[in-house]
């Protein structure tokens, strides 16, 4: 195919040749005013003086067509899973295929678009510009979307689209598909430990009309709640209680429809991260000794701890008559500290405190009441612990993880990490006990004592005698310091050690917060990704369960990264919840959105498309039919049309795209034809001047 046309290089600037022409045609006007009949050939000749100045040329394109660029974008999001709707998408690329390659002169481009689950929501349009940036515009001959009708990501206008060419959405799916679905309308997404969070949900109804009420069902970290009856679209507030610190999981679900298309969406989850309040905590402080500001200064360091710390400064051996209502400006107010109020402290610390009568046993005992209903208690012993007076003497003695033998030990030791302790999140990987022997200050005082069967302890001191103990006594958490001299570390004697790592880690745990836990399962979502550590003081088993929202199970083995810790990595194959499992704890983590856009609309619909296909002069027909057959209509090739299909076909734009594969060029203004007709003009009107002369 070749292509003539005409083409100028002028010798001169336009400019001048514009000016020359201006001067040439007052010339021939004056011309024409004295002699007509010669002017004309003077014309011709300044004419074509001019033309060649211009340097025309007849240039020759010799062409190759294009083929047309047409793009084929298969929707490939989790909705497109289900029933036939896969099989309906797989048929409809065969026969698409097909019949553009008997069109001819066509390039298909397939492209694959919703398949990423870290996106939310199904995105057709962009996969699109992508897969189509390196075709020209003009080269696009059409679209087909083989989807379910549900995208995301559909442009406000033509314009947006970048190409003029039609668009065409194959609708996979059946006519007669109902759906019921849960969905979230205002989720919190941080709850105080305690407290109650509003959820506000409904469910939704799609392809039917019912104003019968449907049943939810709310779940906290698996365990049921509650159940609460609505209508669809009626909005719901669900409280819900936060019951610990760290992720709390909460699952919403309606009870399924009879002959729906998925139960997926019936389920709604929230993941609610349990923050404390402000931790209150309850210091006593008895005989002054060198280390007694070492807790105060620590908790006051804290932001988030409210601490109220009283000082009981009389020692035992102190008996004057004085009554013990005056020993204080201020009234002790045990009443309240250790009675009505001490379900409002996170923690109990009685730092080398004594038994001196100041408390009543009664009090004792509602600490041990406190503590075996969830609180916890920190005893820092001195000397006076291994005496009668001592507080395990008291009804205190009941939860101390150690009873003393009635020895003090005095002499230098370094506390050591013992082989529980490397295990143990309080005390594993402590700055400074990797070394033999641990790079701390040496300690002189050390509280004989034996362990209780169910204490734990974590630091050994002189001779292997335990020095910290660590121990649960039902809901609440005990531990037990067997040395008044960790203040040697705080001062930096003999370069000091880790006391603030080891008693900030203690006083977490004894709180109850989630990252010190010695036996935990714990599982966190990245995108597709689940990464899953198990925490353990025992040698466990390391295998774990991953079942997804579809009942597919993976078995994962999890690698040793240390003294207790193991961790692995799985990835999802679909949104949802997912539950990881040892055998012996179950943990949910959801996997994705809370509330997918994938799933909150899951009927197939050729309303979404409709208005943008037929912006274009496309088409919106449903393709499927039973057995994962398609009902595909006649493809078509059309010259440039404002509808580009009817009831039974659909088209492509033919746009006629070429290449420049050759140039040629024949001067007209230069060489030997230019100067024949310049002279021939010269000569005509020579002879023409000539001739009248003679009449």
């Amino acid at each position: 195919m070749s292509d003539y046309r005409l083409a100028f290089d002028p010798l001169l600037p336009w400019p001048v040749i514009a000016a020359l022409a201006l001067v040439a045609l007052a010339v021939i006007g004056v011309a024409f005013w004295r002699s007509p009949r010669g002017a004309a050939l003077r014309a011709v000749g300044l004419a074509l003086a001019l033309g060649f100045l211009a340097d025309p040329s007849m240039v020759r394109e010799d062409r190759r067509a294009l083929n047309d660029v047409v793009a084929i974008v298969l929707d490939r999001s989790a909705s497109q899973t289900i029933e036939q709707r896969k099989a309906q998408t797989d048929r409809a690329r065969l026969e698409l295929e097909k019949s553009l390659a008997a069109l001819g002169g066509v390039e298909t481009r397939v492209i694959e678009a919703g398949g990423d689950a870290d996106s939310d929501g199904t995105r057709l349009f962009g996969p699109l510009a992508a897969g189509l940036a390196d075709v020209p515009p003009e080269r696009i001959g059409g679209v087909f979307l083989v989807t379910d009708g549900v995208a995301h990501d559909i442009p406000a206008s033509v314009d947006q689209l970048g190409f003029r060419a039609p668009v065409h959405a194959l609708i996979t799916g059946r006519p007669d598909e109902t759906d019921r679905r849960v969905e979230l309308v205002e989720a919190p997404r941080f709850g105080i430990v305690g407290k109650e969070v509003t959820i506000v949900a409904r469910a939704l109804e799609s392809g039917r009309a019912s104003a019968e009420p449907v049943s939810l069902a709310i779940r906290r970290d698996g365990e049921a709640v509650m159940t609460m009856r609505a209508r669809p679209g009626e909005r719901v507030r669900i409280p819900i209680k936060v019951e610990h610190a760290g992720p709390n999981v909460v699952e919403i679900e309606v009870a399924p429809l009879a002959n729906e298309l998925t139960t997926l969406n019936n389920k709604a989850v929230v993941t609610l991260e349990g923050v404390r309040d402000k931790l209150k905590v309850l210091l006593v402080s008895g005989e002054p000794h060198a280390g007694e500001r070492m807790w105060r200064n620590l908790l006051k360091s804290d932001a988030n701890v409210d601490l109220v710390h009283f000082t009981i400064l009389r020692p035992p051996e102190k008996q004057d008559g004085t009554p013990i209502s005056e020993l204080s400006l201020i009234a002790f107010p045990t009443a309240d500290l250790f009675g009505r109020k001490i379900g409002e402290f996170d923690l109990i610390i009685f730092d080398r405190y004594s038994n001196q009568s100041i408390l009543p046993s009664i009090y004792f005992e509602n600490i041990v009441r406190y503590v075996r209903e969830g609180g916890a208690l920190m005893i820092a012993a001195g000397p006076d612990f291994a005496r009668p007076q001592g507080l395990y003497y008291s009804p205190l003695g009941a939860i101390s993880p150690a009873k003393p033998v009635g020895d003090v030990v005095e002499k230098p030791f370094r506390a050591a990490v013992t082989e529980a302790g490397r295990r143990h999140p309080v005390t594993r990987g402590l700055p400074g006990a990797e070394s033999d022997p641990p790079r701390w200050a040496e300690w002189y005082r050390l509280v004989a004592a034996e362990p209780a069967a169910a204490a734990s302890p974590v630091l050994a001191g002189a001779d292997g005698r335990p020095l910290l103990l660590l121990s649960r006594e039902r809901k609440g958490r005990v531990a037990l310091l067997l040395s008044d001299q960790m203040w040697l570390w705080a001062r930096n004697y003999q370069e000091g050690g880790p006391h603030l790592d080891l008693l900030r880690r203690l006083a977490h745990w004894l709180m109850k917060e989630p990252d010190l836990e010695e036996e935990a399962l714990r599982a966190r979502a990245r995108g597709k990704e689940i990464a899953i550590e198990r925490q353990s003081v025992k040698e466990a088993a390391r295998e774990v369960t991953v079942t997804g929202p579809g009942g597919a199970t993976t078995k994962l083995m999890l690698a040793d990264e240390g003294p207790g810790v193991a961790r692995g990595r799985v990835t999802a194959g679909e949104l949802g919840l997912h539950k990881v499992s040892d055998g012996e704890r179950t943990v949910l983590v959801n996997v994705g959105p809370d509330n997918p856009r994938e799933y909150q609309e899951v009927v197939s619909t050729l309303d979404r498309l409709a208005p943008l296909a037929e912006a274009t002069g496309g088409t919106v027909r449903r393709i499927g039919a039973a057995g994962g057959e398609v009902a595909m209509p006649r493809l078509a090739a059309m010259r440039s049309a404002p509808i580009y299909g009817g009831s039974d076909y659909a088209a492509i734009r033919r746009t006629e795209s070429s290449v420049v594969v050759g140039v040629g060029v024949l001067p007209l203004g230069m060489g030997f034809l230019g100067l024949l007709a310049l002279l021939g003009a010269v000569v005509a009107a020579w002879l023409w001047e000539g001739r009248r002369r003679k009449t």
